[in-house]
């Protein structure tokens, strides 16, 4: 997918909902791979802020930035718009520290980005995939991270009461964000208000930007745009809080009564494991070598690209001579697909079986070369049989072994899988080794 920015700049005014101060901001479009970037126009030598998660200073009712004497409140909102319009490159110009308001939604910076005619641009976007699960959990509120090939969230809000507990699931795209995220409201509990304001928090706060719950009671000046409008808007907010990540993220977020400062932990532990992958790369890889006699998951890892939850073999226990292997896979019942494979009888599904057999399979022909930078591509399977269904506990012996290579580039193997001694699934593959330069 492309990068984008906006054809021309666009601009609107209102008041900080914290600072109560009359602000205008601007969005400018910028040149591919610029960003997101704050601009104070207000101050000396006009300092730009590029918004990251190790930037981030208050987190009460707002997640604001600073750098240096330059300071940026409530950020979220505008990040959160420009995000979920999938805008790549726009320079935000502010006089003053806080964005407007508004109406306490992204939907009229949404209708404003709309207004700029969003472009699309020469360089492709860049996503970060997670690694592995990353997970927080403070009192009653947790979040947690998964990997997943898109932006999904899933969201429960909740007030101490229990009164207006509300669940939402989205998968985020511009479309769904402008339909059925942005326009939801900003809110606060009635008890909390004296409070913030002896905090120095809300002093442009009114009805006509958020809506306020006194027990069972919603005052607000319009009718609530959604029946869960809360929970939305707690989506629309985790959205502004992970763009500080510096890329669009592809993750299913699950939240459980979440806030800024939590948002901003799951942040900083997936911008901590971004790095760490940076500086993995730097690392010459290791590989899998001839005198290698067996394999722990961690030296499997290694070796394979796969990983959570695609990893289907556990530990190589032997390699026998040099085209042959012994792997086990342990079958818990926190596989993920048992989920709906099937509810109430689970079974592990066939085609996983012939994943285990072709990754066993590629490890022999990568032990075989002793080189880094390949990848095993499965191709094809024949003789397929599946003789006895495969369920939670059980542990898979599963028996690979090349029986052709051509040129060290293709190869076939026999494999079968084994539990209890018995065999519950067999098959011929084919498959080819190409290198990291070739799949580039």
């Amino acid at each position: 997918m492309k990068q984008r920015t906006l054809t021309r700049e666009v601009s609107v005014s209102g008041q900080g909902l914290h600072t109560g101060e009359p602000v205008q901001l601007t969005f400018k479009p910028a040149p591919t791979g610029t960003g997101l970037v704050f601009k104070r126009t207000d101050l000396t030598g006009q300092p730009e802020i590029k918004p990251r998660i190790s930037q981030v200073t208050d987190l009460v009712r707002n997640t604001t930035i600073q750098e240096g004497h330059t300071k940026i409140n409530l950020v979220e909102h505008v990040l959160s718009a420009l995000s979920g319009c999938g805008i790549d490159n726009v320079i935000i110009e502010m006089d003053s520290s806080e964005p407007p308001i508004l109406d306490g939604s992204a939907k009229p910076l949404v209708d404003l980005i709309l207004s700029a005619e969003p472009v699309e641009q020469d360089a492709e976007r860049e996503y970060y995939e997670l690694d592995e699960p990353v997970s927080v959990t403070k009192g009653d509120s947790s979040i947690i991270a998964l990997p997943h090939n898109g932006l999904k969230i899933t969201c429960t809000s909740a007030d101490d009461r229990g009164i207006h507990t509300q669940h939402l699931t989205l998968d985020i795209d511009p479309d769904v964000y402008m339909t059925q995220v942005a326009a939801s409201r900003t809110f606060t509990i009635y008890e909390d208000i004296e409070e913030l304001l002896k905090m120095g928090k809300i002093k442009g706060g009114s009805l006509d930007c958020a809506i306020v719950i006194k027990g069972d009671k919603i005052i607000s000046k319009d009718p609530l745009r959604f029946q869960d409008e809360f929970v939305r808007h707690k989506i629309l907010d985790i959205i502004g809080d992970i763009t500080l990540l510096g890329k669009p993220l592809k993750a299913h977020i699950i939240a459980t009564r979440p806030g800024h400062a939590i948002n901003a932990e799951l942040t900083k532990l997936i911008s901590a494991q971004m790095e760490g992958r940076k500086k993995k790369k730097k690392k010459r890889p290791m590989v899998v070598q001839p005198t290698d006699t067996e394999l722990d998951i961690q030296r499997i890892l290694e070796t394979i690209p796969h990983r959570y939850p695609f990893v289907m073999v556990d530990r190589v226990v032997e390699f026998i001579g040099d085209d042959a292997l012994m792997a086990i896979k342990n079958v818990t019942i926190n596989e993920p697909y048992f989920n709906g494979h099937f509810p109430g009888n689970p079974v592990m599904p066939g085609v996983l079986q012939l994943e285990a057999m072709a990754q066993a399979a590629g490890i022999i022909m990568l032990r075989k070369g002793g080189k880094g930078g390949s990848t095993a591509f499965f191709m094809s399977a024949d003789k397929v049989k599946f003789r006895r269904p495969v369920r939670p506990g059980d542990q898979i012996i599963i028996n690979a072994k090349i029986i052709k290579v051509r040129g060290n580039k293709m190869a076939q193997a026999e494999c079968t899988c084994s539990v209890d001694g018995k065999v519950v699934s067999s098959a011929e593959l084919m498959f080819a080794i190409v290198s990291e330069a070739d799949t580039e």
